[in-house]
Protein backbone atom coordinates (compact mmCIF):
# COMPACT_ATOMS: atom_id res chain seq x y z
CA UNK A 1 0.00 0.00 0.00
CA UNK A 2 1.02 3.73 -0.55
CA UNK A 3 2.63 5.49 2.45
CA UNK A 4 4.24 2.27 3.82
CA UNK A 5 7.56 1.71 4.02
CA UNK A 6 9.76 -0.35 1.82
CA UNK A 7 11.28 -3.86 2.91
CA UNK A 8 14.14 -5.07 1.38
CA UNK A 9 13.78 -8.65 1.27
CA UNK A 10 16.63 -10.73 3.08
CA UNK A 11 18.71 -12.77 1.28
CA UNK A 12 18.43 -16.91 2.11
CA UNK A 13 20.03 -18.81 4.55
CA UNK A 14 22.76 -20.92 2.47
CA UNK A 15 22.58 -24.69 3.67
CA UNK A 16 24.91 -25.49 6.58
CA UNK A 17 27.23 -27.76 5.60
CA UNK A 18 26.74 -31.61 6.82
CA UNK A 19 29.62 -32.83 8.68
CA UNK A 20 31.71 -35.94 7.60
CA UNK A 21 30.59 -38.86 9.13
CA UNK A 22 33.77 -39.98 11.54
CA UNK A 23 33.57 -43.42 10.48
CA UNK A 24 34.53 -41.96 7.25
CA UNK A 25 37.57 -40.51 8.47
CA UNK A 26 40.92 -41.19 7.94
CA UNK A 27 43.00 -42.26 11.30
CA UNK A 28 46.35 -44.71 11.08
CA UNK A 29 46.30 -46.72 14.14
CA UNK A 30 49.14 -49.81 14.62
CA UNK A 31 49.04 -52.40 12.09
CA UNK A 32 48.32 -55.77 12.90
CA UNK A 33 49.76 -58.75 10.53
CA UNK A 34 48.90 -61.99 9.71
CA UNK A 35 52.42 -63.72 10.02
CA UNK A 36 55.34 -63.16 11.56
CA UNK A 37 57.35 -62.60 8.47
CA UNK A 38 55.32 -59.79 7.87
CA UNK A 39 55.75 -58.57 11.68
CA UNK A 40 58.98 -59.02 11.21
CA UNK A 41 59.34 -56.60 8.14
CA UNK A 42 57.42 -54.27 9.60
CA UNK A 43 59.15 -53.49 12.85
CA UNK A 44 62.77 -53.84 10.80
CA UNK A 45 61.24 -50.97 8.70
CA UNK A 46 60.46 -48.72 11.50
CA UNK A 47 63.63 -49.44 13.26
CA UNK A 48 65.52 -48.56 10.75
CA UNK A 49 63.48 -45.34 10.02
CA UNK A 50 63.80 -44.93 13.56
CA UNK A 51 67.54 -44.94 13.94
CA UNK A 52 67.96 -42.54 10.54
CA UNK A 53 65.33 -40.65 12.73
CA UNK A 54 67.63 -40.37 15.94
CA UNK A 55 70.88 -39.44 14.00
CA UNK A 56 69.18 -36.29 11.80
CA UNK A 57 67.96 -35.05 15.05
CA UNK A 58 71.69 -35.29 16.37
CA UNK A 59 70.86 -38.43 19.48
CA UNK A 60 74.40 -39.92 18.15
CA UNK A 61 77.80 -40.04 19.65
CA UNK A 62 80.67 -42.06 17.65
CA UNK A 63 79.52 -45.48 18.00
CA UNK A 64 77.13 -45.01 21.45
CA UNK A 65 73.24 -45.67 21.16
CA UNK A 66 71.16 -48.47 19.68
CA UNK A 67 68.06 -49.60 19.38
CA UNK A 68 66.72 -52.84 19.77
CA UNK A 69 63.59 -54.70 18.68
CA UNK A 70 62.41 -57.84 19.67
CA UNK A 71 61.97 -60.45 17.31
CA UNK A 72 58.09 -61.30 16.45
CA UNK A 73 58.61 -65.31 16.01
CA UNK A 74 62.08 -66.16 17.86
CA UNK A 75 62.48 -66.31 21.57
CA UNK A 76 64.98 -64.13 23.20
CA UNK A 77 66.35 -62.62 19.68
CA UNK A 78 66.67 -58.95 18.85
CA UNK A 79 67.05 -56.96 16.17
CA UNK A 80 69.54 -53.86 16.23
CA UNK A 81 71.87 -51.50 14.59
CA UNK A 82 75.39 -53.15 14.04
CA UNK A 83 78.46 -51.58 15.43
CA UNK A 84 79.60 -48.59 14.36
CA UNK A 85 77.79 -47.72 11.64
CA UNK A 86 76.19 -44.08 11.20
CA UNK A 87 72.57 -43.97 12.19
CA UNK A 88 71.49 -42.13 9.38
CA UNK A 89 72.48 -44.15 6.53
CA UNK A 90 71.15 -47.54 8.05
CA UNK A 91 68.14 -49.40 6.73
CA UNK A 92 66.28 -52.75 7.10
CA UNK A 93 69.23 -54.83 5.44
CA UNK A 94 71.87 -53.51 7.53
CA UNK A 95 70.32 -54.77 10.93
CA UNK A 96 71.41 -57.40 12.80
CA UNK A 97 69.65 -60.26 14.88
CA UNK A 98 71.33 -61.15 17.81
CA UNK A 99 70.22 -63.82 20.70
CA UNK A 100 69.99 -63.03 24.06
CA UNK A 101 73.57 -64.01 25.17
CA UNK A 102 74.85 -61.13 22.58
CA UNK A 103 75.65 -63.74 19.25
CA UNK A 104 74.70 -62.42 15.92
CA UNK A 105 72.24 -64.86 14.17
CA UNK A 106 71.76 -63.21 11.12
CA UNK A 107 73.97 -60.29 9.69
CA UNK A 108 77.55 -59.95 8.96
CA UNK A 109 79.03 -57.37 11.31
CA UNK A 110 79.75 -57.18 15.06
CA UNK A 111 77.45 -55.55 17.80
CA UNK A 112 78.07 -53.62 20.55
CA UNK A 113 78.12 -56.04 23.17
CA UNK A 114 78.32 -54.10 26.12
CA UNK A 115 74.98 -51.60 25.22
CA UNK A 116 73.05 -54.69 23.99
CA UNK A 117 73.51 -57.02 27.51
CA UNK A 118 71.67 -53.87 28.88
CA UNK A 119 68.81 -54.27 26.26
CA UNK A 120 69.08 -57.82 26.34
CA UNK A 121 68.52 -57.17 30.62
CA UNK A 122 65.38 -55.07 29.88
CA UNK A 123 63.97 -57.43 27.50
CA UNK A 124 63.84 -60.25 29.54
CA UNK A 125 63.16 -59.05 32.42
CA UNK A 126 59.86 -56.97 30.58
CA UNK A 127 58.31 -59.24 28.25
CA UNK A 128 55.56 -57.03 27.10
CA UNK A 129 58.57 -54.46 25.54
CA UNK A 130 59.17 -54.54 22.04
CA UNK A 131 61.69 -52.11 21.93
CA UNK A 132 64.26 -50.11 24.29
CA UNK A 133 65.92 -46.98 22.94
CA UNK A 134 69.35 -45.57 24.44
CA UNK A 135 71.11 -43.13 23.26
CA UNK A 136 73.50 -39.52 22.92
CA UNK A 137 71.08 -36.63 24.04
CA UNK A 138 72.68 -33.73 25.36
CA UNK A 139 69.43 -32.12 27.28
CA UNK A 140 68.64 -36.10 29.00
CA UNK A 141 72.51 -36.24 29.53
CA UNK A 142 72.57 -33.21 31.56
CA UNK A 143 69.10 -34.06 33.62
CA UNK A 144 71.26 -37.07 34.54
CA UNK A 145 74.68 -35.64 34.95
CA UNK A 146 71.77 -33.69 37.62
CA UNK A 147 70.52 -37.33 39.08
CA UNK A 148 67.37 -35.72 38.66
CA UNK A 149 63.85 -37.11 37.35
CA UNK A 150 61.28 -35.03 34.84
CA UNK A 151 59.72 -32.42 36.72
CA UNK A 152 55.72 -32.08 36.12
CA UNK A 153 56.25 -28.54 35.03
CA UNK A 154 54.12 -29.10 31.04
CA UNK A 155 52.15 -31.07 29.76
CA UNK A 156 54.14 -33.19 28.10
CA UNK A 157 56.38 -34.05 31.04
CA UNK A 158 53.50 -34.82 33.02
CA UNK A 159 53.70 -38.11 30.33
CA UNK A 160 56.35 -40.03 32.42
CA UNK A 161 54.81 -38.95 35.71
CA UNK A 162 55.33 -41.73 38.56
CA UNK A 163 56.33 -43.44 35.56
CA UNK A 164 59.96 -43.36 35.29
CA UNK A 165 62.96 -43.88 37.75
CA UNK A 166 66.34 -42.78 38.49
CA UNK A 167 69.19 -45.21 38.68
CA UNK A 168 71.15 -42.65 41.01
CA UNK A 169 74.37 -43.83 41.27
CA UNK A 170 77.32 -44.48 38.35
CA UNK A 171 80.24 -47.26 37.55
CA UNK A 172 82.70 -47.47 34.65
CA UNK A 173 80.64 -50.39 32.67
CA UNK A 174 76.82 -51.07 32.28
CA UNK A 175 75.47 -53.20 34.77
CA UNK A 176 72.53 -54.82 32.20
CA UNK A 177 70.92 -56.32 35.55
CA UNK A 178 71.03 -53.72 37.83
CA UNK A 179 69.63 -51.47 35.00
CA UNK A 180 66.91 -53.14 34.31
CA UNK A 181 65.61 -53.72 38.01
CA UNK A 182 66.07 -50.11 38.31
CA UNK A 183 63.79 -49.28 35.39
CA UNK A 184 61.10 -51.54 36.85
CA UNK A 185 57.30 -51.17 35.15
CA UNK A 186 58.37 -48.03 34.03
CA UNK A 187 58.24 -46.80 30.59
CA UNK A 188 61.51 -44.43 31.18
CA UNK A 189 64.84 -44.59 33.20
CA UNK A 190 67.66 -41.99 34.10
CA UNK A 191 71.28 -43.05 33.89
CA UNK A 192 72.74 -40.65 36.70
CA UNK A 193 75.90 -39.55 34.41
CA UNK A 194 74.82 -40.84 31.08
CA UNK A 195 71.76 -40.44 29.97
CA UNK A 196 67.98 -41.78 28.80
CA UNK A 197 66.29 -44.95 28.50
CA UNK A 198 63.10 -45.83 26.88
CA UNK A 199 61.25 -48.71 26.40
CA UNK A 200 57.41 -49.16 24.44
CA UNK A 201 55.41 -51.83 23.11
CA UNK A 202 55.93 -51.01 19.51
CA UNK A 203 59.55 -49.33 18.05
CA UNK A 204 57.37 -45.92 17.53
CA UNK A 205 56.07 -45.67 21.14
CA UNK A 206 59.88 -46.49 22.46
CA UNK A 207 61.11 -43.67 19.84
CA UNK A 208 58.58 -41.27 21.00
CA UNK A 209 59.21 -41.58 24.57
CA UNK A 210 63.00 -41.39 24.26
CA UNK A 211 62.41 -38.15 21.91
CA UNK A 212 59.50 -36.64 24.34
CA UNK A 213 61.70 -37.47 27.45
CA UNK A 214 64.63 -35.67 26.04
CA UNK A 215 62.59 -32.31 24.70
CA UNK A 216 61.08 -32.18 28.50
CA UNK A 217 64.31 -32.45 30.06
CA UNK A 218 65.06 -29.33 27.55
CA UNK A 219 62.13 -27.12 29.23
CA UNK A 220 63.29 -28.32 32.67
CA UNK A 221 66.93 -27.15 31.62
CA UNK A 222 65.54 -23.29 30.65
CA UNK A 223 63.05 -22.68 33.14
CA UNK A 224 65.36 -23.50 35.74
CA UNK A 225 67.97 -21.24 34.36
CA UNK A 226 65.13 -18.66 33.78
CA UNK A 227 63.36 -19.04 37.29
CA UNK A 228 61.81 -20.95 39.59
CA UNK A 229 59.30 -24.10 37.48
CA UNK A 230 56.41 -24.26 39.05
CA UNK A 231 55.17 -27.39 39.16
CA UNK A 232 51.63 -29.11 38.11
CA UNK A 233 49.93 -30.28 41.03
CA UNK A 234 49.56 -34.22 41.30
CA UNK A 235 46.29 -34.74 40.49
CA UNK A 236 46.22 -32.58 37.08
CA UNK A 237 49.83 -34.01 36.60
CA UNK A 238 48.32 -37.91 37.00
CA UNK A 239 45.09 -37.45 34.80
CA UNK A 240 47.18 -36.16 31.98
CA UNK A 241 49.48 -38.95 32.62
CA UNK A 242 46.34 -41.45 31.95
CA UNK A 243 45.51 -39.35 29.10
CA UNK A 244 48.38 -38.94 27.21
CA UNK A 245 51.22 -41.72 28.40
CA UNK A 246 50.09 -44.58 26.76
CA UNK A 247 51.75 -46.51 24.61
CA UNK A 248 49.03 -46.53 22.09
CA UNK A 249 49.37 -42.38 22.24
CA UNK A 250 53.08 -42.41 22.23
CA UNK A 251 52.47 -44.77 18.86
CA UNK A 252 50.02 -41.58 17.47
CA UNK A 253 52.27 -38.73 18.41
CA UNK A 254 55.05 -40.30 16.52
CA UNK A 255 53.71 -40.31 13.09
CA UNK A 256 54.25 -37.14 12.10
CA UNK A 257 57.80 -37.25 13.10
CA UNK A 258 58.55 -40.64 11.46
CA UNK A 259 57.26 -39.11 8.00
CA UNK A 260 60.49 -37.14 7.90
CA UNK A 261 62.70 -40.19 6.93
CA UNK A 262 59.84 -42.08 5.49
CA UNK A 263 59.68 -40.27 3.02
CA UNK A 264 63.34 -40.10 2.39
CA UNK A 265 63.72 -43.84 2.32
Amino acid sequence: MRGEPSRSKEPPMPDQPVPVPVERLGFEMPPVHDTAEAARAHRKERLAEALRLLGRLGYEDGVAGQITARDPEFEDCYWVNPFGRAFTALTADDLLLVDGDGRVVTGGRRVNQLAFAVHAAVHRRRPEVVAVVRARAPYGRALAALGELLAPITEEACAFYEDHALLDEYSGADEPERTALALGPYKALVLRNRGLLTVGDSVDAAVWWFIEAERAAQVQLIARAAGKPVPIDHRAAALTRERFGSDLAAWVSYQPLRELVASTS
